[in-house]
């Protein structure tokens, strides 16, 4: 089933203060609607912004699609599902830009909910007494039982919501309500504490204190090895080093950027390079090694990480790499993106033990770390 996610960003956001509306404002190092994104990437096939007219321009530098919304909340939803109407998905998720902290296995219960319910939402159960008040005092106590707080992604199969949303005649508080009007069952599922809607200054700061308090980091081992044959240079790291013989191997037998590679894969839990990009596959053959580690660090980016550390140890008896560590450095650093004091590269020998120590190839190892910003 294919799952696309509309992201509601039409609004202004006034409450929150600041001098540009709350989805654009920094949390963290980034803008909230950029966290919103990183949270559903890898989670869903595809993802749709619904952007005040004025903003649709920031959707180009996000490299997504978006749709302008409408003066009401409900209005921009419908555009949002109009938008799709030529290329419709089975499922969607409506979401609020404005809750960046969503998490992964929330979403993941809202699209499990759908292969057997129309609709579904993520709510809270209320459990604070309950009082209603005026001018300052308290005038009665309210009954909680059955009572939810109603959260975002909310998901629905696709043509039955927009049905829904062209049927519907005035405004509502989100899409079960549209939903729920049109007759459609809405599952609950369970919610989250910290899924919280960004509306007032203030919530910055919990929702920064909560993004240290769940930070998702990751490490990742590679460990590759290639054997000697003919040539007049190796590469490694991307460096192409004069020597007697060369390496063999997938593509043009980088030990170092594969090995490197590999560590990204395994921080992400996506497999390896055979995976990627198979060695049966004739186009693969003798390919710079820097197309794979540019793909493992785009991969990172849209499952919403960053890669913070890289270190690689290649284990030979020669060539020498210690007159070319400065040099390796540089070129990972210029594939991956990263600052220079963010890449290690170093070497040691085997005190001519095994395979390495006779000459017969080279081993590298890597470990990579990357933390979802």
């Amino acid at each position: 089933m294919r799952t696309t996610a509309i992201l509601v960003a039409a609004g202004r956001g006034s409450r929150a203060g600041g001098d540009q509306p709350k989805q654009w404002q920094d949390l963290s190092g980034a803008p909230v609607i950029t966290h919103t994104v990183r949270a559903f990437a890898g989670q869903v096939d595809d993802i749709i912004l619904v952007l005040h007219a004025d903003d649709l321009h920031r959707a180009t530098d996000m490299g997504l699609p978006a749709v302008a919304g409408g003066a009401t909340r409900d209005a921009s939803v419908r555009a949002g599902l109009e938008a799709l109407a030529d290329d419709p998905p089975d499922y969607v998720l409506i979401h609020d830009a404005a809750r960046p902290l969503v998490g992964a296995d929330l979403i993941a219960r809202v699209i499990a909910a759908l292969d057997s319910h129309t609709g579904a939402a993520p709510a809270l159960p209320v459990t604070d007494a309950l009082w209603t008040g005026a001018d300052h005092l308290v005038t009665g106590t309210q009954d909680r039982s059955g009572l939810f707080r109603a959260q975002t992604p909310q998901g629905f199969h696709y043509h039955a919501i927009l049905s829904a949303h062209r049927a519907y005649d005035g405004t509502a508080a989100d899409d079960v309500e549209v939903a729920r009007a049109a007759g459609l069952d809405v599952a609950i599922v369970a919610g989250a504490d910290d899924n919280l809607k960004i509306t007032h200054a203030a919530d910055f700061a919990r929702a920064a204190k909560l993004m240290g308090q769940t930070m998702d980091m990751r490490t990742g081992n590679g460990f590759d090895v290639h054997r000697f044959g003919p040539g007049d240079h190796v590469m490694l790291c991307g460096v192409a080093i004069p020597h007697a013989r060369g390496l063999q191997g997938h593509s043009d037998a980088d030990v170092g950027l594969h090995t490197i590679t590999d560590a990204i894969y395994g921080a992400l839990a996506r497999g390896d390079i055979g995976q990627h990009f198979p060695p049966t596959d004739p186009q693969w053959k003798g390919v710079e090694s820097h197309v794979f580690l540019r793909h493992a660090v785009e991969l990172a980016g849209e499952m919403g990480f960053a890669i913070t550390h890289i270190d690689c140890t290649l284990i030979c008896e020669f060539p020498k790499i210690g007159p070319h560590a400065a040099t390796m450095r540089a070129r990972v650093a210029d594939i991956t993106g990263l600052d220079l004091d963010r890449i290690s590269i170093k070497a040691t020998t085997s005190e001519r033990l095994g395979f390495t120590g006779r000459g017969e190839g080279i081993a590298a190892m890597a470990t990579a770390t990357l933390v979802k910003s």
